[in-house]
């Protein structure tokens, strides 16, 4: 029954190598997943996240190695992807990006190439660090600011978008809404603030509890925020 199955060290893949790429990919992944802990400014759980990619990464692998060597396997990777439904929503840009250095670096390995795939990565951490300690230098903090506010009198959810960003934009210029969230009596909104002078939040605390009585404020320093 086994008659016509054979393993011979010169088959198109070679297992010697699978295991030194998914091994390389592994180290990178970590390395990838450690960058991301400490320079990410997302809101979301860092740990959880960055967890997945080593996952990613070594799957990434798997796939290439299978499917390079078959024009079948190919087409049948496409037949099966497109019945896949990822509803797992990215909700900020910066997760994205990390997930394509991990399948960027997984389809390096894939493929062979693994010294250029490892400069390649490194290279990209490392300008992206630097870019990260230069922003720092500036001595700049970056100051989540989030909002709630009981919507009472009909009030109008663009309008109080536009009077919070008129008193952050009196005090500071540089802010940015990144998430924001309507309910029928409840308005939630995250904005992160550059800011120098710490007694300017201060300042932007009364000027929005003089407008809104009843907003809830909260100011959370972004390189406090918890990894876990």
């Amino acid at each position: 029954m086994f008659d016509n199955f054979q393993i011979n060290s010169n088959s198109e893949i070679d297992l010697s190598l699978i295991v030194l790429n998914l091994f390389c990919a592994f180290i990178i992944s970590l390395l990838i997943k450690f960058h991301y802990k400490k320079c990410s400014t997302t809101l979301t759980n860092r740990e959880d996240f960055s967890n997945l990619f080593p996952f990613i990464t070594l799957t990434i692998v798997l796939v290439i190695y299978i499917v390079k060597s078959s024009l079948a396997l190919s087409l049948g990777l496409v037949g099966a992807l497109s019945i896949v439904r990822f509803r797992t929503p990215i909700k900020e840009p910066e997760e994205l990006a990390y997930l394509f250095i991990c399948i960027a670096a997984g389809l390096g390995y894939g493929a062979n190439q693994t010294i250029p795939t490892t400069v390649a990565v490194l290279l990209i951490l490392l300008l992206v660090y630097l870019l990260k300690i230069k922003k720092v230098r500036t001595n700049n903090k970056n100051i989540f600011l989030n909002l709630e506010i009981e919507k009472k009198d009909n009030i109008n959810t663009s309008e109080i978008t536009k009077n919070i960003n008129q008193i952050l934009r009196s005090e500071n210029d540089n802010f940015n809404l990144i998430k924001l969230d309507i309910a029928n009596e409840i308005f939630q909104a995250t904005y992160i603030i550059n800011i120098k002078d710490l007694d300017k939040l201060e300042l932007i605390n009364k000027s929005i509890q003089s407008k809104y009585p009843n907003v809830k404020i909260n100011f959370v320093d972004q390189n406090q925020v918890p990894n876990i």
